[in-house]
This record gives C-alpha cells, structure tokens and sequence, in this order.
C-alpha cells in the first residue's frame, strides 16, 4: 500500500531487485517515485528501474520507468503514470551498479527509493 519504501535506506554493493509492492486501492493511479543518494564514491555509476506486474511474480521483459544514470548524491523524483495500465497490481526497483578507475572495485551506494500517489497542482490562467 502507498505510501511505502520499494527500497528501504540501505548500502548497496552489486546489482539487485527490491521487494514487490502491492499498489492496492491506487493501481492505474500516478504515482512520484523518488529516489535518494546520500552516499557515494567517486567513478561509479547507478541505473535504476521500475516494473510493473499484474500478478507479482511475472515482471515481463522490460522496466515500465526508469530514472536517468546517476551518478552524484542528491533526491532525484519522477512521475509514473498508470492511469493507462491498470492491470498492473504491483512494482519493484531493480538496480545495477558500475565501478571504474583506480581503488576498490566495488561499487559503493547509500540510498532509498519511495513511492507515493502524486500531488496534482491545478493550474488555471488569470482572467
């Protein structure tokens, strides 16, 4: 149910996949993803993807959203619309991470993503 975690505050290291979450009442809602970097090591790279399923298990062959390459700290946000795709029922995060240059191989990211149903603003032209 939103408002909730798809990724708790955590260090991450390598690649991975975030626990499902059931959208409940606010499937074929918009919702704000929005993903936080607080820690970071230099030259290093974070993709970072949403997906959509009708039933929890079946994922399909590609993410629904995804956020540019990261690569500095910072509370970065986007829109998922699906207002179109009601039948998706449940979301997840899924990550990869890339390390190059001198120093530790391993990639090294403190962060934490949130979903939520979005705020709308209505915007009305003066008379």
């Amino acid at each position: 149910m939103l408002p909730n975690f798809l990724l708790p505050e955590q260090i991450i290291r390598q690649n991975g996949t975030g626990p499902a979450l059931e959208l409940g009442s606010k499937a074929g809602s918009v919702l704000t993803i929005t993903l936080g970097i607080n820690r970071i090591i230099e030259q290093e790279s974070l993709d970072l993807s949403i997906w959509g399923s009708t039933d929890g298990e079946n994922w399909g062959t590609k993410p629904i959203c995804g956020f540019p390459q990261k690569f500095y700290c910072g509370v970065y946000s986007l829109i998922l619309d699906l207002t179109d795709n009601p039948e998706i029922k449940y979301i997840r995060c899924e990550w990869k991470v890339n390390r190059w240059g001198r120093g530790e191989p391993t990639p090294l990211f403190g962060v934490y993503v949130f979903a939520e149903t979005a705020k709308m603003h209505a915007l009305s032209a003066a008379s």
